[in-house]
C-alpha cells in the first residue's frame, strides 16, 4: 500500500454532502482526495470517477480542455445515483507538472498538439501512474466500480492495477472552438471514446 488515510470531513457542495477523504503516499508526502457520496458499502458495483487534477480547468474554467466540465458532470451523477466516488487524481497535467502544463499550453498555441507539446518537452503523452487510485479504492473497500471515463487506457490501468471495473460509463462533453482539437487529438492519438 503506497498511501495512508489521513482525515476525512463533510464537504457539502452544489450536488449535495460528500465525505473527503485524505490521503497522503508514504514516499514523498504527497496528497490525493477522494469524495464519496452515500453509501458504499454495498454489494453492488460504485460509480465512480478518477478525474486528474486540472487547476485551469477545475478552478478556472479554462475552455481548452473538458476536464472542469467532466468534474461537474461526475459530481452530480454521482449525486442522481445516491452513491458514488471521485478521486481526485493529484497528477497535473498528466503528471508532467502545473508548470510544465503552462509550458505545453505555450507550444500548443504555436500550433502543436496536446501530444506533441508533451513530447516536445521530454515527457511521453501521459506520465500518470494509476497505482495509487487503487490503493484508494482499497482503502474505501470497494471492490468492484462502474468507471466514468472516456479514457480506455485508464481503464486497462486500473484493471492492471487489480480493480474489478464491471462498466465503462462514458462522460461526454461538448465541444468548442477552444477545445475542439484538444478533443480531436485525444480521440485520435490517445484512443479515448467521445461518443455516446
Amino acid at each position: 500500500m503506497q498511501l495512508i488515510e489521513i482525515e476525512k470531513a463533510l464537504l457539502p457542495t452544489p450536488w449535495g454532502n460528500f465525505f473527503i477523504f485524505g490521503f497522503e503516499e508514504k514516499k514523498n508526502g504527497k496528497n490525493h482526495i477522494a469524495l464519496v457520496y452515500g453509501d458504499i458499502k454495498k454489494s453492488t458495483p460504485i460509480l465512480s470517477r478518477v478525474h486528474s487534477e486540472c487547476l485551469t480547468g477545475d478552478a478556472f474554467f479554462s475552455l481548452r480542455c473538458d476536464c472542469g466540465k467532466q468534474l461537474e458532470i461526475a459530481l452530480e451523477r454521482i449525486s442522481q445515483e445516491g452513491s458514488g466516488v471521485l478521486i481526485y487524481h493529484r497528477q497535473e497535467g498528466r503528471n508532467i507538472g502545473l508548470l510544465n502544463k503552462i509550458k505545453a499550453y505555450a507550444l500548443q498555441d504555436k500550433g502543436l498538439d496536446t501530444v506533441e507539446a508533451n513530447q516536445k518537452l521530454g515527457f511521453s503523452a501521459d506520465e500518470r501512474d494509476f497505482s495509487l487510485c487503487a490503493d484508494i479504492f482499497s482503502i474505501l473497500n470497494i471492490k468492484k466500480i462502474r468507471l466514468l471515463t472516456n479514457n480506455p487506457f485508464k481503464v486497462k490501468m486500473l484493471s492492471n492495477a487489480g480493480i474489478n471495473i464491471v462498466e465503462r460509463v462514458p462522460i461526454i462533453v461538448k465541444k468548442n472552438s477552444k477545445n475542439a482539437h484538444y478533443l480531436k487529438t485525444k480521440a485520435d492519438k490517445m484512443g479515448h471514446l467521445l461518443s455516446e
